[in-house]
């Protein structure tokens, strides 16, 4: 072999062994290493007390995943106001079990939910390179998961569904209007259905001053410019998982959506028209059974305190 050709070969070995390096670590640690991001949202009606509110998303929860479990049922000690969950909350056909054990600590904590597709549909193996060729796509043979069993449960915790619909909840005297769609990514969103539940909301509670929250599982675009558009002040999402496996240095390589690259993950301000709103996209805090991997983009919970806006 000659001189070139054995330097080709090294190097090749050495990005060889980095890879398996990265992917032993994206496995065994970084999928593992939750974390409780935490920020600050001025949206509350001058003179409002403060509102800690803990988003929740891609659980993508199997039974056997305890750590998992523990780890959210410890996040009660930051005795928050309100829960909001956007989905992806199963992982497994017995996932439920998981999902019961990790929540069940805050029943009585007033929360909202939405459905992402793997609360609908079981996960199917895909070949991994796929993920970096744009937005997943659905298998037809996904096993079809016990949704209602999911949505009997979030019922009894007292959390409201916002599958199309729309909400309201007091807390500590602010009135918080909640609407948000059934999951984007499977074009089950009903957009337009929320002016009509809005309206509706309003007609029955016309107590103010209020917030208006929207919620879905997956940011696309054309999601938060229609929320934006019916008045949304703040905006929960899940779905991307945060780009999963990203570059240090570069961030996210896809978003598994249209979401721009640099909003993936944490709180930001999405722009439509002449209005905005606050977003907070989950990075969430599991993976698919399939491709159980992480890089750069620790699982996470957050933990945002709602504070008053200055006149």
């Amino acid at each position: 072999m000659t001189r070139p050709a054995r330097a080709v070969a090294a190097a090749l070995g050495v990005a060889a062994t980095a890879g398996l390096g990265a992917f032993a670590y994206g496995t065994a640690v970084e999928r593992k290493r939750y974390t409780l991001r935490t920020a600050t949202v001025p949206v509350l009606p001058p003179g409002a007390a403060d509102i800690r509110v803990l988003h929740l998303s891609d659980l993508h929860m199997a039974p056997w995943q305890r750590d998992k479990q523990a780890w959210v049922r410890a996040l009660a000690r930051f005795a928050p106001h309100l829960i909001v969950d956007t989905g992806d909350n199963l992982g497994h056909r017995d996932g439920l079990r998981g999902v019961q054990a990790a929540l069940d600590v805050f029943h009585g904590v007033p929360g909202v939910y939405v459905n992402g597709s793997n609360d609908y549909f079981g996960p199917t193996f895909k070949n991994p390179l796929r993920y970096f060729m744009g937005p997943s796509t659905h298998a037809h043979e996904a096993e079809r998961l016990d949704t209602a069993a999911l949505e009997s449960y979030f019922a009894s915790l007292g959390w409201q569904g916002l599958n199309n619909a729309a909400a309201t909840v007091e807390i500590d005297g602010t009135i918080i209007d909640f609407f948000g769609v059934d999951d984007p990514h499977r074009h089950f969103d009903r957009l337009d259905r929320i002016p009509g539940a809005l309206d509706e909301l309003r007609e029955e509670d016309d107590r103010g001053p209020r917030l208006t929250v929207g919620v879905a599982h997956a940011p696309y675009q054309y999601v938060l410019n229609s929320f934006v558009t019916h008045g949304a002040e703040l905006i929960f999402a899940g779905h991307t998982h945060g780009g999963q496996v990203c570059v240090p240095g570069y961030g996210a390589l896809v978003t598994n959506c249209d979401i721009p690259r640099k909003q993936v993950k944490g709180l930001s301000l999405w722009r439509h028209g002449f209005h905005s709103a606050f977003l907070n996209v989950s990075a969430g805090l599991g993976t698919s059974i399939y491709a159980p991997v992480r890089f750069a983009c620790p699982p996470e919970a957050s933990l945002l305190t709602l504070t008053a806006r200055s006149r």
